[in-house]
């Protein structure tokens, strides 16, 4: 059983995945958009949100803390600086995960992990969709009407003068 086993150690000692995580976070913040391996994307997420959430109160303290799990002052620089501006209003779910398919070497399930705010096709979609009513039940909804059938006796005078 896995009782209290909520943590995927992808087959890596401690400091080994504390520092892919750290420099797989730092990449992200930089790129906007990582690929990378489903289960390695799972993890990263759970250890990059709430250093992102962090970002939201630019203080000295949260940005040391920050600093102490990242250690690149490029990367705390853009989170804190332009970043927490696009999650001010956000309150969770800073990350998207779009799986890609199969790796072709060892057929591994692959994705890619990116930042919600930068995704500009994204956003162009969620603008133009419509907001209409999220929950549909077959009381309310109204009755769709049967569609209009065509009579054959109104084709068959045309198919009658073609063949002559």
């Amino acid at each position: 059983m896995r009782h209290n086993k909520k943590v995927n150690h992808l087959s890596r000692k401690k400091a080994h995945l504390d520092a892919m995580l750290s420099n797989m976070t730092i990449s992200l913040i930089k790129h906007k958009r990582i690929f990378t391996t489903l289960a390695k994307a799972k993890e990263l997420r759970k250890f990059a949100e709430p250093i992102i959430n962090r970002a939201k109160v630019d203080s000295t303290n949260n940005r040391r803390v920050v600093f102490s799990y990242l250690q690149d002052k490029a990367a705390v620089t853009e989170l804190f600086q332009n970043i927490s501006q696009k999650i001010a209003e956000r309150p969770g779910g800073y990350t998207r995960i779009l799986k890609t398919g199969n790796r072709l070497g060892d057929n591994a399930k692959t994705c890619f992990i990116e930042l919600v705010d930068y995704n500009e096709n994204m956003l162009k979609s969620a603008e133009t969709k419509k907001t209409g009513r999220t929950r549909r039940s077959r009381k309310s909804a109204p009755k769709a009407e049967a569609p209009a059938v065509e009579t054959p006796a109104a084709e068959a005078p045309a198919t009658e003068a073609a063949a002559e």
